[in-house]
């Protein structure tokens, strides 16, 4: 490369900066910006005075240049949303005599028309490969395995360690615990280590089916056999579990009409559709699932004794959510990565006081509510990290954090959130001045910021 003279090299830099396609930033060591070309400005729709000097957090919503700027490891490709686009980064850090000194990025698809056409093809092609998925869904049933039981908390492995042992026979198993503990999780589970997983997993919600259809749809039905049956007549579920699993969910919700047809089901090991002239021999194994008190419903004739002891010839309990409190960083943090890789929002984490607060709240919803608190606030959220105040209102409220319990880094991270949010009220918002105040580093500020969710 032939050499320019000195004094143009500012000015060749800025020509290949102004006119580059791409969004361009430069950041310092600290995270501040130095550079922001016009493209970046017009999109992002801020002026380079605004700009230039403001920690990058406050200005380009999800980045992670003030890290790269800080760790040295750069970023290739990265998905980042910004202004309700998802866009590709590419983030390098700069380095002088060996030292990280600060970082340049661009963004690609600044075209916003140009991302959309390209997101509305790769939107088709998802949804062509969800269709074919649940094509092998339906047709198998199963699609969990044990493996997808998230945690390794006491009570949860020794359920596994149950699983495990009793998965191989055949004999029925019922699963009790509170409602959206994941008992079908814990029934595919089952299915997947037994040797009829090269059958068919048909799932039952008892709950779902109206009672005066609730025949038809475990029994099936010939052709003619009422007004309205199905050309050909229907297979019921018991003829679709054939060599497989049945998986009767909120057996408790069962009429007991429909209780007597299964018991007589599973006795004789055969199944009369509607209309059929002679029954027809069904090999079924069944897992049922209750979240009520079967034997209290037994003394209020609710539910048959006999099938009752039909079902329960091994009963496991899946534990609440409160009951394995050690899993709930690691669940927490799975059901985000679930999330995020669903919707394509960049949220990377949660705050340390919303883990904590996940960690005192109660859960009567288990983790079917871990999972809507979770993703509500992936969706309300403009932050990397999930903060307290992205999360619903009487989560705080029945979650108190001021533990007696807490061990001294809760009490001090405590208390430092709370001087950090006291010099931000006091400054009006203003970082910089609000760093000044609590003569703290500007670089340090933003990260507990952030750490915090206080941005």
């Amino acid at each position: 490369m032939l050499p320019f003279k000195e004094e143009y090299k500012d000015e060749i830099f800025e020509t290949v900066f102004e006119n580059a396609y791409h969004c361009l930033v430069v950041v310092n060591s600290e995270g501040l910006i130095t550079y922001l070309n016009n493209s970046y400005c017009h999109f992002l729709d801020v002026t380079k005075e605004e700009a230039i000097g403001a920690h990058v957090t406050e200005i380009i919503e999800n980045t992670r240049m003030h890290i790269v700027a800080r760790s040295g490891e750069e970023e290739i490709a990265d998905l980042q949303y910004i202004r309700g686009n998802h866009m590709i980064a590419n983030r390098i850090p700069v380095r002088s005599e060996g030292k990280v000194v600060g970082a340049v990025g661009t963004v690609l698809y600044r075209d916003t028309e140009e991302w959309l056409n390209m997101n509305s093809h790769i939107k088709d092609l998802l949804l062509e490969l969800e269709h074919y998925r649940k094509q092998v869904r339906d047709q198998y049933g199963n699609t969990y395995s044990l493996h997808d039981i998230v945690g390794s908390s006491p009570k949860l492995n020794a359920i596994k360690t149950k699983i495990k042992k009793v998965a191989p026979g055949d004999v029925s198993i019922l699963l009790t615990g509170e409602s959206g503990t994941g008992k079908e999780l814990f029934a595919h589970s089952i299915h997947h280590l037994s040797e009829r997983n090269k059958k068919a997993f048909i799932k039952v919600n008892c709950a779902a089916i109206p009672e005066n259809l609730l025949e038809s749809e475990l029994f099936g039905y010939e052709e003619g056999a009422f007004t309205d049956a199905r050309k050909g007549g229907k297979l019921g579920k018991f003829q679709l579990a054939d060599g497989g699993t049945l998986f009767l969910d909120e057996i408790g919700d069962m009429p007991l009409g429909a209780q007597v047809k299964i018991l007589r089901a599973l006795q004789e090991g055969e199944v009369e559709a509607i209309g059929a002239t002679k029954p027809r021999k069904v090999d079924v194994r069944i897992i049922a699932a209750t979240n009520q008190s079967l034997e209290k419903m037994i003394e209020e004739n609710r539910f048959r004794e006999d099938l009752f002891y039909r079902l329960n010839v091994i009963q496991l309990q899946i534990p609440s959510l409160r009951e394995r409190k050690e899993d709930i960083r690691i669940l927490s943090k799975f059901i985000l990565d679930k999330i995020t890789k669903r919707s394509g929002k960049r949220v990377m984490d949660f705050s340390f006081e919303v883990l904590e607060c996940f960690m005192h709240y109660q859960w009567p919803g288990n983790i079917r509510e871990l999972e809507n608190v979770i993703e509500s606030a992936v969706h309300l959220t403009s932050k990397e990290t999930i903060g307290t105040d992205d999360l619903p209102a009487h989560l705080l409220r029945e979650a108190p954090l001021n533990h007696p319990t807490d061990d001294l880094k809760v009490i001090l991270e405590k208390t430092e959130k709370q001087a950090i949010q006291n010099a931000l009220k006091k400054c009006n918002g203003d970082k910089i001045q609000a760093a000044k105040m609590l003569n703290v580093g500007k670089s340090s500020f933003y990260e507990k910021v952030k750490k915090y969710g206080l941005n």
